[in-house]
């Protein structure tokens, strides 16, 4: 199957004509590509052109410029009371970032609705989608926001019930069905329904930002991510000029294993993110591609990318309001590479001096933690191992007094993976296989967010690797299979797989094993990591 081509699209971005022109301080040009749009309203016909351009900006969640478009609209036009919409929906910001909105992100969602109640909405659709909007906000004090979540998901279904023909209303409704789609639902009724609306929509409008985006969020767990696979080829060619259309093809890219796209495509991203002071989301990009550096084996290249952070990093506000990911992915991102870099080469004493760093999010300290954990504990160094253990106990406890229920959750299953692995230097494998099991459990029981390209080190992965150690290597290769059914392509379990197979004595499969990861790794770093040599060496002795 022909791939899109993600290089030539990054040379189109870099190089588009005008590119140099902004609307604004930061942000694409006026001319730059961002889909097609129309959305019906009552506002001054000399505005709705600026209307549809601002929607289909909010489609592809760069809110910057989606927020300035609306604003321009509101001012053009006092009258359009519609404008306050926008407003209102940028400020919730990506609704697939897992966690509370912050108190100014409600404050400026209500103060939009105040506006648009000033301004007034001319027809009964266009108050619907006031109405709609505000239910994120009602009562912030007193509703939860998951509650809120599915009131506003209610509303947009009766929006889209009452206006069939309103191509928006059922867009705007599928991304409320997947946004709310609890991650533990494993039959993904709401992201399949998502899927339903979205698809033949798709086919009737092949150059809607939304209808792209939506596919593969909707599509975004490892059971359905085939389904978005040709939405995520065409979605950066929709919408060049915004970061985030760029980066969100890898997505799907890294659900499948297809680590060459999923770099192309961030690298476009982050470059175009460079270019309109995004830095979260050019951080966010970066981790993606450190990931798919990392799965194979191109070592240099990810050195390349954690040495790169310190610079970015200087640029970067986590408050600012820029493109879809919030200033926690950009946080995120800083402490999750060099975790990365550490765990996914094995190098534990390194990951055991891991700098912690003291963040508002308990979550991305916690990454951290993890890291120093499994280092420590796997470099004969349990008392590091137990100040890690405690770290992420805190961590853990901070969440959930905060109600960060999805995070708390995470947390504890790092922090079973560590208790498992210092159980295991403590001599106590029994033990330690079991709170593995138990933490891997957890971890098939829901899902992880789109914040991250996947797990710092998915635990049945880990549970493979204990059970090589304490020489079980059937039970073992058993757990490097189901970690691949769920993350195809990831380098350490591959490598696990053959070497487990090897120690069982079945030679076939440590050949199709050893076979798949040196296809994985075919750019990798010569002579590269050992896990490759032996590969090599097994391919040679067929």
């Amino acid at each position: 199957m022909k791939r899109a081509p993600i290089a030539v699209v990054l040379a189109a971005v870099l190089l588009e004509p005008g590119a140099a022109a902004q609307e604004h301080e930061h942000g694409p040009s006026a001319a730059a590509k961002v889909g097609s749009v129309h959305f019906e309203s009552s506002c001054a016909a000399a505005v709705r052109q600026r209307l549809d351009r601002a929607v289909a900006f909010l489609h592809s969640f760069e809110f910057a410029s989606a927020t300035s478009g609306f604003d321009g609209v509101a001012k053009a036009d006092p009258s359009c009371g519609i404008a306050y919409w926008g407003v209102a929906l940028s400020a919730w910001g990506n609704p697939f970032a897992a966690g509370q909105k912050a108190p100014g992100q409600i404050q400026r969602g209500r103060d939009a609705i105040e506006k648009a109640g000033a301004a007034g909405a001319k027809s009964p659709r266009e108050r619907a989608y006031l109405a709609a909007v505000a239910e994120l906000y009602r009562d912030a004090e007193h509703r939860n926001q998951p509650t809120r979540m599915l009131a506003y998901r209610d509303a947009m279904a009766v929006l889209a019930a009452n206006y069939p023909g309103d191509l928006e209303a059922s867009i705007f409704y599928a991304l409320a069905l997947a946004q709310s789609a609890p991650p533990t639902d494993k039959t993904y009724a709401d992201l399949l329904k998502a899927g339903a609306i979205l698809e033949p929509l798709f086919a009737k409008n092949p150059d809607h930002p939304g209808l792209a985006h939506y596919i593969i969020h909707s599509y975004d767990v490892p059971a359905l991510a085939p389904r978005g696979l040709a939405a995520a080829r065409r979605y950066a060619r929709i919408a060049p000029a915004a970061p985030h259309a760029l980066h969100m093809p890898s997505h799907t890219f890294t659900r499948l294993g297809y680590w060459q796209e999923s770099i192309d495509t961030n690298i476009a991203s982050a470059a175009a993110a460079k270019r309109d002071g995004a830095t979260a989301e050019e951080l966010h990009a970066t981790d993606y591609q450190a990931y798919a550096y990392l799965q194979t084996g191109r070592d240099r290249a990810a050195r390349r990318l954690l040495d790169s952070l310190p610079g970015i990093a200087a640029r970067f506000d986590p408050d600012a309001v820029g493109s879809a990911a919030p200033g926690v992915a950009g946080v995120f991102a800083l402490a999750a590479i060099p975790a990365r870099w550490a765990l996914e080469r094995g190098a534990w004493a390194e990951a055991a001096r891991l700098e912690l760093r003291a963040s508002r999010y308990a979550q991305t300290e916690a990454i951290t933690q993890l890291a120093r954990g499994l280092g420590a504990a796997r470099s004969a160094d349990p008392a590091g191992a137990r100040t890690a253990l405690q770290g992420l106990e805190q961590s853990r406890d901070r969440l959930i007094a905060a109600h960060e229920s999805y995070w708390g959750g995470q947390v504890e299953i790092q922090r079973r993976i560590v208790s498992a692995w210092l159980a295991l230097a403590e001599r106590r494998p029994a033990e330690a296989v079991l709170e593995l099991e138990a933490a891997a459990e957890l971890e098939d029981a829901t899902e992880k967010n789109a914040i991250t390209p996947g797990p710092l080190a998915p635990a049945r992965e880990l549970l493979g690797e204990m059970l090589l150690e304490t020489g079980e290597p059937a039970r073992a290769l058993k757990q490097f299979a189901a970690t691949l059914e769920k993350e195809p392509g990831r380098f350490r379990a591959m490598a696990g797989a053959a070497r487990a197979a090897a120690l069982a004595g079945d030679r076939a499969a440590a050949a199709t094993y050893s076979a798949r990861l040196l296809k994985t790794c075919e750019r990798a770093d010569k002579p590269g990591r050992a896990e490759l040599v032996e590969a090599r060496r097994v391919a040679a002795a067929r």
